[in-house]
């Protein structure tokens, strides 16, 4: 094995590293594809048998991966993807990029992690670096990966090296792809990190290493909190001015031409994707075990998760100004993902919209082009043809903002249009309301 990190950092150099990344989800594939294209031989380790099939058939079903980039680095043998950590004895880096969902009250579910480490740590070489991407709680780390892989004879520092480097892929943003984030790492130890700095140094423009990996398990979890704390805080104020009747758009317009001291949030029909709605949550539960009790981001949970709820409610107001019942009409949801022009639905608000909207309304549609069908819980729909159909909805609730959806034909034949994503800006219509 290499002794020094002068070693390690000249396999790195010349590419005499092979890479393993385990979980090849949103965050691992574009990682290990990345790796592959800078010509590292890179495998990708999934239990799911039909990510490995569709890989295998040079299928990309992650939107950040181009199936031309996949094509490539399969054909010239640079990346394999494997269902099997029988693999793993031949990787010097090994990445752990596997899901951290919530247990039921708010409690952190790292079972993922734990098996994943357990299967690292019974094929794992010696001298390998294992780098934690998944988010989690401050200590994960320390306390629950570092006994894990010592369980046996390997010792960190002497055997492997360990860092945590919180993910920060924005799925469909194009402005700043994976290679274009700064990338935050922090080690077990000083030569943990050092290591690290070196594998992520190939791919990325710029790493900031911190001090341990609690700090940098900490780093992701505010980023995440600061933004569902804003956006708890501008919905609680948009329905306050929506009260008040007070444009909340034409306000927020007006702040942010402030040049400091403001930054402008929006508000919306919830929050969704896999972290915003989650992390604050872990970093909630572990403040918990220090007896500290996180009021913000508790009451901006709730505030969130109500929005789904509200929009229903204000909808069915709506309605009733113009003397019909939410129970007796027909609604179409325009958007059922996540978030603009990308095609994940996890989390996704407009789900909860359309699922309450299942039991109040007389009859509910939606509308995605991305987005085929639905079926989730009892739920079951197809995405309607809306092109001659818009005057026959009672109201249309505007959930999501895809980019190819034509809003001026939904304008020019809806009926009533509840806009949650502000697409009707400075657009003076009575037939448009606004969260």
């Amino acid at each position: 094995m290499e002794n020094t990190i002068k070693d390690f950092e000249a396999k790195v150099r010349n590419r005499k590293l092979t890479v393993a990344v385990v979980g090849l989800g949103y965050v691992g594939l574009p990682l290990a594809i990345e790796f592959a294209k800078k010509g590292f031989s890179c495998m990708g380790i999934d239990l799911d048998k039909d990510r490995i099939a569709r890989l295998k058939k040079q299928e990309s079903y992650i939107t950040d991966v181009p199936s031309a980039d996949l094509k490539k680095v399969l054909k010239n043998t640079k990346f394999r993807a494997e269902q099997d950590f029988r693999f793993l004895p031949e990787a010097d880096v090994i990445f752990i990029c596997v899901p951290t969902p919530l247990k039921k009250k708010h409690e952190p579910d790292i079972s993922y992690i734990k098996s994943a480490v357990k299967s690292i740590s019974l094929n794992m070489k010696r001298g390998a670096l294992v780098i934690l991407e998944s988010t989690t709680y401050p200590g994960t780390t320390d306390e629950v990966i570092i006994p894990l892989l010592e369980s046996g004879t390997l010792k960190h520092g002497k055997d492997f090296f360990l860092c945590f480097s919180p993910e920060r892929i924005d799925p469909g943003n194009e402005q700043f792809p994976l290679h274009k984030i700064v990338k935050v790492i922090g080690g077990v130890s000083p030569e943990a990190t050092s290591r690290g700095v070196a594998i992520y140094s190939t791919i990325l423009h710029k790493i900031v290493p911190v001090s341990s990996a609690r700090v940098a398990e900490m780093v992701k979890l505010l980023e995440n909190t600061f933004r569902l704390i804003n956006i708890g805080m501008i919905n609680e104020l948009a329905m306050m001015a929506h009260k008040m009747k007070i444009d909340i758009w034409e306000v927020i317009d007006a702040a942010k031409t402030k040049p400091f001291g403001f930054m402008a949030f929006y508000p919306g029909p919830g929050v969704g994707g896999h972290c915003i709605p989650k992390d604050p949550l872990y970093l909630y539960w572990k403040a918990r075990k220090f007896g500290f009790k996180s009021k913000f981001i508790k009451l901006a949970s709730q505030v969130i998760t109500y929005m789904p709820e509200y929009v229903v409610e204000r909808v069915s107001e709506i309605l009733l100004a113009q003397g019909k019942k939410l129970k007796n009409s027909h609604i179409l949801v325009v958007g059922a993902t996540y978030k603009k022009d990308v095609k994940d639905l996890r989390k996704s608000p407009a789900l909860d919209i359309i699922e309450l909207l299942s039991v109040k309304a007389k009859e509910v549609s939606y509308y995605d082009p991305l987005i085929p069908f639905l079926k989730f819980n009892s739920i079951d729909l197809v995405s309607a043809d809306i092109k001659n159909k818009i005057s026959t909805y009672d109201c249309v609730v505007i959930a999501t903002d895809h980019s190819v959806i034509d809003y001026g034909a939904i304008l020019k034949k809806a009926r009533c249009i509840f806009d949650t994503r502000n697409i009707y800006k400075n657009i003076v219509d009575q037939k448009i309301y606004k969260i």
